[in-house]
């Protein structure tokens, strides 16, 4: 009889082990997930001074840290609970080829090929919407460092491990949304297993592209797979800026109707209400030429001296950069003196507000 009870415990506990071992990601947003997701992404990413502030990783090991590679980008993969892969992208550094991956802020259409070097062209599909368009620099550096992640994905899934948490603060976050995209078309042309769940945390990320580009992220990641985590003291996610013409409209919009309208009015009529219209579109247009110009051609120019056999895909007409993804806010509250004597608005330090300690600090306050 007792080892008949021995036994039954024995399975039991069997039972729920394999059982917690095998069990899948649950959408949502977790802030404990999300913690453990700043202790490991501090690794990388945080300046030793402040790293000293963020506890060590509670339940993921570190499996995997690249070379730098393409704009200096750097990624890891971690082991979370033994049964979850984080791939972690580090964020912006201090070298001049870092910076230049955020400042290559022209459009770039979300579907194409962009060759990086005379022997490997990256090809992506971020958006089956013909007028979604991406941060260019940020799709440089997803062709370089997703190019290194498919093998260990696929690795980890021969291993048994089906659920990815896809992480990345400031810069890492704004080039985590094209790799989730990227990913999930990999899946629907069937170079990536079905049963693989991905979920993406984009933390203190900039925009990553045109309105266009949002709705599909938003329409295939939607029901808790991807969040958008912001400090509303943080001014990184409010870049690049963002300018809206006429052209970004849909089809079916009142702008056809008012162009229409001006055609069919008599000449002088015609003159003044082109003169009219003009005043009020052309700032814009011209704004977004300006963008393509240095944020385009000339960060281009600079691209090619880190990588001088890169070639400059097509620009996508158009500077709409939106907020992208379920978006969590973490909201410094006016009356918080604690937070304003941690994280003082007068100072020096531009990225006061933006780096893992406040973000950790305003976390823990959220109901």
């Amino acid at each position: 009889m007792k080892f008949l009870k021995l036994l039954v415990l024995i399975c039991f506990l069997l039972f729920n082990f394999l059982d917690g071992f095998s069990q899948n990601l649950k959408p949502g947003f977790d802030k404990a997930e999300y913690r453990e997701l700043i202790y490991l992404a501090t690794q990388s990413t945080e300046s030793p001074e402040k790293a000293k502030l963020i506890p060590q990783p509670e339940h993921s090991k570190l499996v995997y840290r690249s070379k730098p590679i393409g704009l200096d980008n750097l990624w890891e993969l971690w082991l979370k609970d033994g049964n979850t892969a984080v791939l972690c992208t580090r964020g912006t550094t201090e070298k001049g080829e870092s910076w230049l991956a955020n400042l290559y802020a022209a459009m770039t259409p979300a579907k194409g090929e962009m060759k990086i070097s005379n022997s490997e062209t990256f090809e992506y599909e971020l958006s089956t919407n013909k007028d979604a368009a991406v941060h260019t620099g940020y799709l440089l550096s997803t062709a370089f460092i997703s190019k290194e992640m498919l093998p260990k994905i696929d690795s980890c899934y021969n291993s048994g491990i089906k659920n990815f948490i896809i992480m990345g603060h400031s810069q890492g976050g704004g080039i985590s949304y094209l790799l989730t995209a990227h990913f999930y078309s990999l899946q629907s042309k069937g170079k990536l297993p079905a049963d693989i769940r991905f979920k993406t945390y984009c933390s203190a990320a900039p925009k990553p592209g045109n309105l266009y580009f949002a709705y599909d992220y938003e329409r295939k990641t939607q029901n808790g797979w991807a969040f958008n985590v912001v400090s509303a003291a943080d001014w990184v996610p409010q870049t690049p800026f963002s300018v809206e013409t006429p052209e970004d409209l849909p089809i079916v919009s009142p702008i056809a109707m008012v162009e229409e309208t001006i055609k069919n009015q008599t000449f002088f009529k015609r003159m003044f209400l082109n003169m009219v219209y003009g005043k009020l579109t052309d700032p814009s247009r011209k704004t977004v030429k300006t963008y393509q110009k240095i944020l385009g051609k000339e960060m281009a120019k600079r691209v090619k001296e880190f990588l001088p056999e890169f070639v400059p895909p097509p620009f996508y007409n158009s500077n709409n950069y939106v907020r992208t993804g379920n978006t969590i806010v973490l909201y410094p509250n006016p009356n918080d003196i604690n937070y304003y004597e941690k994280f003082p608005n007068n100072t020096k330090d531009i990225m006061m507000h933006h780096s893992f300690p406040p973000y950790l600090y305003l976390l823990n306050q959220l109901e």
